[in-house]
């Protein structure tokens, strides 16, 4: 049996924020699962490069350059492509912008869902909407264990507060005295996906770790540390991705159950020093005339990890993750590789191939998705 059921086979998937590096992920991987039609809706390519670039999606999707504020605009693509299902990728998603640039992050990632939410209701096709959040939404206590979905949300800067405000708004669109007020002629199921930290190829976002290692080493430049001791939840981008599609699939089932928010994070595992995960990466793609030289002034652990409980994933979507770290980086270490080393080979087929692998690591393992088995949950 097919992936997710073979669910989204023949389906018209609306996805915003496609060009942003997880949303490109999302939109090859929707359309290697038979997708009738993939729409997407966002701003140009945040970087250049950009996976949505060298992966000529524009060639393989309906390609919509507008933005998430623009509610006239919105409403109208949903109108007139009529989707079956929303994925809400669309963002401002760097920290240190938000604290430069507070209320355009505010107005994107709040006043962006919200419109995206009522440009929904406002469309009889779309059947449930997955918006997705930040593992930052919740405030940050530094506590050592997993945030559940049920902890308090907040923010000690704009973009934490953000996505905090963004739940608010979506908790208000999942209420079904709202939904009956506005008059909809059939419940809309509608869920928040929380991830942290990914990994994967195509990422050129600036002062992000993996990132910055990698144009270290195909530069053949020397990698600066300045925290070789904090440690990060690491997981490749395909892990959080293949939840949301997961629920996606599910959410309809019984929207009692899974119409709330849901935390996807990486394994125990996976969570490990910087240094170390630089010098996997190093190990994977060896570079003698790299150095990883780290600044003793700055090198300190830094304070307690935000990380997930991912509990409820694990028990009533029956998802965890399939892929270790060194799976992980291997993965996204052998993108980039084929990328600079290759003449820039056929990253899209590269892409495919990486999301077929996954698929049947988890298969192998027994994923409930990967095998396509529908959930009976009974509560």
């Amino acid at each position: 049996m097919e992936a997710f059921g073979d669910f989204y086979r023949d389906k018209t998937i609306l996805v915003t924020g496609h060009t942003g590096f997880k949303g490109s992920w999302l939109c090859s991987w929707l359309r290697l699962l038979g997708t009738k039609k993939v729409i997407g809706y966002s701003l140009a390519p945040p970087t250049n490069p950009s996976s949505f670039q060298v992966c000529h999606l524009q060639d393989d999707i309906e390609s919509l350059e507008h933005d998430i504020r623009d509610f006239a605009s919105l409403k109208n693509a949903l109108q007139l492509y009529q989707p079956d299902l929303v994925f809400h990728l669309a963002a401002q998603s760097l920290v240190p912008y938000s604290l430069e640039h507070p209320l355009e992050t505010l107005e994107v990632n709040l006043m962006g869902t919200a419109n995206l939410l009522e440009a929904c209701l406002q469309t009889e096709s779309v059947k449930a909407v997955i918006s997705i959040t930040s593992d930052k939404c919740y405030l940050n206590n530094n506590w050592v264990w997993g945030y559940r979905e049920t902890d308090k949300l907040g923010g000690h800067d704009p973009y934490s507060t953000s996505k905090a405000c963004a739940e608010l708004a979506i908790a208000t669109y999942q209420s079904e005295e709202f939904q009956e007020a506005k008059q909809r002629r059939q419940y809309l199921p509608i869920a928040s996906v929380r991830a942290g930290n990914v990994i994967g190829g195509g990422d050129w976002s600036s002062k992000r770790l993996v990132p910055d290692v990698i144009r270290s080493i195909a530069g053949q430049e020397d990698i600066l540390l300045r925290s070789p001791a904090a440690t990060r939840p690491w997981q490749h981008v395909l892990e959080p991705l293949s939840g949301y599609l997961w629920l996606g699939a599910n959410i309809n089932r019984n929207h009692h159950v899974f119409v709330s928010g849901w935390n996807f994070g990486p394994v125990d595992q996976s969570v490990f020093p910087v240094k170390d995960v630089v010098e996997k990466i190093k190990a994977f793609w060896p570079s003698p005339d790299t150095n990883i030289i780290t600044t003793e002034n700055e090198a300190k652990t830094e304070a307690k990890l935000l990380s997930l409980d991912c509990s409820k994933a694990c028990n009533l979507l029956e998802w965890t993750g399939t892929w270790q770290i060194d799976e992980a980086l291997q993965a996204t270490t052998d993108w980039f590789r084929s990328y600079y080393q290759d003449d820039n080979s056929d990253m899209y087929e590269f892409t495919k191939s990486q999301i077929k692998t996954y698929t049947l690591d988890a298969r192998n393992r027994e994923q409930t998705w990967a095998l396509g088995d529908f959930l009976d949950v009974k509560l």
